[in-house]
């Protein structure tokens, strides 16, 4: 008996039925909008970039107006720093060198070429770990490997020993900024 009078306040709760179906006009028109991001403007994108601040490794990002090829990401991370971040007291390991001769993708994995004559600075393992963790941060690439004339090579990890095997971020965490 308690059970009726449940379901009629429950029946009339506000919303109406109708007996047909009936179109329902959207506020905004799927498609068509002519909005901000109609166009991406510079910026749309973010661009990961590792710096190195007190020998640590700090994620940068940068919005950039495309999302650049590997080749692209490793040269804007070898021009180093801009003069917001430099103010920000972030250098690189790497800006000004002309050792990387290239980035190929090979099925997720990065290769990057090195010059014969590799004149890596005393801080090699920040200049590896900024490469690698930088590559890495990409969703096309699950890691990175180093090579000179088409051989792979070893490089130090971030615990500074050398290994040709396949690198990640995870290979430099513990010099990765917390």
């Amino acid at each position: 008996m308690w059970l009726l009078p449940i379901v009629l306040a429950a029946g009339g709760c506000g919303v109406p039925t109708d007996r047909d179906p009936r179109p329902i006009e959207p506020s905004v028109t799927i498609g068509s909008y002519e909005g901000p991001m109609a166009n991406p403007s510079p910026g749309a994108f973010v661009e990961r970039l590792y710096l190195v601040r007190d020998n640590q490794l700090v994620p940068v990002d940068r919005r950039v107006s495309a999302l650049p090829s590997p080749q692209r990401h490793v040269e804007d991370l070898v021009t180093g720093p801009t003069p917001q971040e430099r103010a920000a007291d972030l250098d690189s390991a790497l800006a000004g060198t002309s050792y990387i001769t290239g980035v190929q993708l090979r099925n997720g994995t990065a290769v990057v070429g090195l010059a014969v004559d590799n004149p890596i600075r005393n801080d090699e393992t920040l200049a590896y770990g900024q490469i690698v963790c930088t590559l890495a941060a990409r969703a096309d690439i699950v890691g990175v490997r180093f090579a000179k004339d088409g051989r792979t090579i070893e490089v130090p990890r971030g615990d500074g020993a050398l290994t040709s095997d396949l690198l990640t971020d995870a290979d430099y965490q513990s010099l990765i900024a917390p």
